[in-house]
């Protein structure tokens, strides 16, 4: 067996050429990069256990012990997320927010050895993984900042013909987060969203029901559509949902997880969601 590990400085496209041409078996995701519709031939055999999906304030040694809330006016964030900004110009409207760019070890140095940035924003589960907890300071919150879909839980991607590659990976899925990213992948595909625009979710699984909180932004966070939808999921039909085939977890709490996503996706471009991502993703391509 083959194994490649994705990282957003390995193009999407170049590893799923990879597994066309039966050069590796299967290759691991942040499920938060991979898109909500996969090219035909490929899905995701396995969703593995979520790290922390929240985001994180790193701040620059000089502000330590400080928060978001407890830093000086106009003090600059550093994020490159529209999701993260937007939900934080308006939490923190005294703070301003600038893009940083490059891999964590870049922020992090951008973020220590100049005064641009009194902090920067990162997801959790990347500085985790990379073993870097002290460097948190703050962890954001749903009332502050909801996350992006997918965040912090990795995927696995293999070829949707491969029987045996598939039975293999499947004793990998965590059924809640399972059932959390599918609910979330449709929430986004239904909404036509992605990285261009503000979108963003909380997701929660409780006495045997799934709470689906997910949210639309302008640019700025002015102007917002926010809403939660729950539904029962009582936990080997060979069926993709979003991308996603767990073939050793019960058919109907897959697809009631999929329609929670669809149904408040449909709730908010009743409300006039599509509007504000329209404008929204007009005024990040005009950047």
């Amino acid at each position: 067996m083959r194994l490649t590990i994705g990282e957003k400085s390995l193009f999407t496209k170049e590893l799923e050429t990879a597994l066309e041409r039966n050069e590796v078996d299967l290759v691991v995701h942040s499920l938060k990069d991979l898109p909500t519709t996969l090219p035909p031939g490929f899905t995701i055999g396995a969703v593995l256990k979520r790290e922390n999906p929240h985001d994180a304030v790193v701040l620059h040694p000089k502000n330590m012990g400080k928060s978001l809330d407890t830093l000086p006016d106009k003090s600059v964030i550093g994020t490159s997320s529209l999701r993260r900004a937007a939900q934080l110009k308006k939490r923190f409207p005294h703070l301003e927010f600038k893009d940083i760019r490059g891999n964590l070890n870049t922020r992090l140095k951008k973020l220590d050895e100049k005064d641009d940035f009194s902090a920067i924003i990162l997801a959790a589960a990347g500085l985790r993984r990379m073993g870097w907890d002290s460097r948190v300071s703050q962890i954001l919150g749903p009332e502050d900042c909801m996350y992006a879909v997918g965040q912090g839980a990795l995927a696995i991607e293999v070829r949707a013909r491969d029987e045996d590659i598939l039975e293999m990976v499947s004793v990998l899925h965590d059924p809640d987060t399972v059932l959390r990213c599918i609910a979330e992948r449709a929430f986004l595909r239904r909404l036509e969203g992605g990285c261009s625009v503000p979108v963003a979710v909380h997701t929660e699984v409780k006495d045997s029901q799934l709470y689906l909180t997910g949210a639309v932004y302008s640019l700025d966070g002015s102007d917002s559509l926010k809403e939660t939808m729950q539904t029962s999921i009582r936990v080997d039909e060979r069926v993709q949902r979003v991308g996603v085939t767990a073939n050793n977890m019960p058919g109907p709490a897959q697809d009631a997880s999929e329609k929670l996503g669809l149904d408040l996706a449909n709730l908010l471009l009743s409300k006039g969601a599509k509007e504000i991502l329209t404008v929204a993703r007009q005024l990040n391509d005009a950047r």
